[in-house]
């Protein structure tokens, strides 16, 4: 469960913010349709990150380590005294997510893929 999959970029100026990492990484985004703006490139290694606009309370990248049960990853967060924000949310076709933190505060995500994810429900 600890390799790193997956990092987001929270950004003020999208375009400013691709443009750097961009040129810094040497990748070319990809953007996607959704409810929100977002941009991904992916790496050989099966590593990849994300770039979308600045939520209010975002600040630094956000870690995506990959699990093969995230109910079992956030279990063993709160056991070990860490909390989990919110519930577990699909990305329709690709996996799920769930966000938490540490003892210390610090936010990072688990990522398990899963191709039969569904939409989320619309309420």
């Amino acid at each position: 469960m600890s390799k790193v999959v997956h990092f987001e970029i929270p950004a003020d100026d999208t375009s400013r913010a691709r443009e750097f990492w961009g040129s810094l990484f040497g990748v070319e985004f990809q953007s996607y349709d959704g409810p929100m703006e977002y941009h991904m490139f992916g790496n050989d290694d099966q590593t990849g990150g994300g770039l979308m606009p600045r939520q209010e309370g975002q600040d630094g990248l956000m870690v995506y380590f990959n699990t093969d049960d995230l109910d079992s990853s956030m279990k063993q967060v709160t056991e070990l005294g860490g909390s989990i924000e919110g519930e577990k949310s699909p990305v329709p076709g690709m996996g799920w997510f769930a966000h938490a933190k540490d003892t210390e505060g610090n936010r990072f995500s688990f990522w398990q893929s899963d191709e039969s994810a569904p939409a989320p429900e619309q309420g």
